[in-house]
């Protein structure tokens, strides 16, 4: 089988991308999509993400963790689709999605800035040492002193793999402030098992849990990570959040095919 692919990134968060209108991808075979995100035999990714039609909207977006399998949905990876839709001519400037977690509109200008609206979130669990919450992907957040030197995976799988989570398991931010809107995230992300350069689902909890924990009074957030800057706007909403962004770049990287 010869796949034909184009790699994008989202401040380092690097996506396998294909256009699968025609339902030739294998969608069940979790082998061949993890070696096609294996960085030493495969293209290498943090995920693949297909492009499928959908009778009402635009397309529908089925995203895949780099272990092979169906996963929650991704911030990154959905301002990617958007930015591949639009070098197919799918769309323009705007479009309506379908994802995993259901419909979502985002508009892309022509310097690839991608606003990305993501689901309301309607709670969120907050204790004295980290807060819970989900924004299309389970999120645990807490603050880390020295968090340039932490060690993300070792430190984020002890708490992924954790009785708190079970075996669903969660995304583990570690967060530290900067300035009154501005945060510095690592995250750890489970179905990669590692720590990712950025985390869109990830830096969009950070946001909405630093305003709920009145860490910062701002509507609009910017987001450090170790791939670039993020920005997250939203508004409060009673008990959880409405109209929420995920803002920033969507980069195409290379093209190619691959024989399997």
């Amino acid at each position: 089988m010869t796949i034909p692919f184009k790699k994008y990134q989202g401040t380092g968060n690097d996506f396998v991308i294909i256009d699968n209108r025609h339902l030739f991808f294998p969608k069940d075979d979790t082998k061949l999509i993890s070696k096609l995100c294996d960085r030493k035999f495969g293209i290498g990714a943090d995920g693949l993400i297909l492009l499928e039609n959908h009778d009402l909207v635009d397309f529908t977006m089925v995203y895949y963790n780099a272990d092979g399998k169906q996963s929650s949905m991704c911030g990154n990876g959905g301002r990617c689709i958007v930015a591949f839709a639009k070098a197919l001519e799918i769309i323009q400037s705007s479009t309506t999605f379908m994802a995993i977690d259901g419909l979502h509109e985002a508009s892309i200008a022509n310097d690839g800035i991608v606003h990305l609206k993501m689901q309301d979130v309607t709670g969120i669990k907050a204790t004295p040492s980290y807060s819970f919450l989900d924004t299309g992907s389970p999120h645990h957040i807490q603050f880390a002193e020295n968090l340039s030197e932490l060690d993300v995976k070792k430190e984020g799988a002890c708490i992924r793999y954790s009785d708190t989570y079970g075996s669903a398991g969660s995304n583990i931010n570690f967060v530290s402030q900067k300035e009154p809107n501005v945060f510095a995230v690592r995250t750890y992300e489970r179905g990669v098992e590692d720590e990712t350069l950025s985390c869109g689902t990830g830096v969009t909890a950070v946001a909405l849990a630093m305003h709920h924990q009145g860490k910062t009074n701002e509507k609009r957030v910017r987001l450090d990570v170790e791939g670039g800057e993020l920005e997250v706007s939203f508004e409060k909403d009673g008990d959880g959040y409405a109209n929420i962004f995920l803002i920033g770049p969507a980069t195409y990287v290379f093209e190619g095919e691959i024989t399997w």
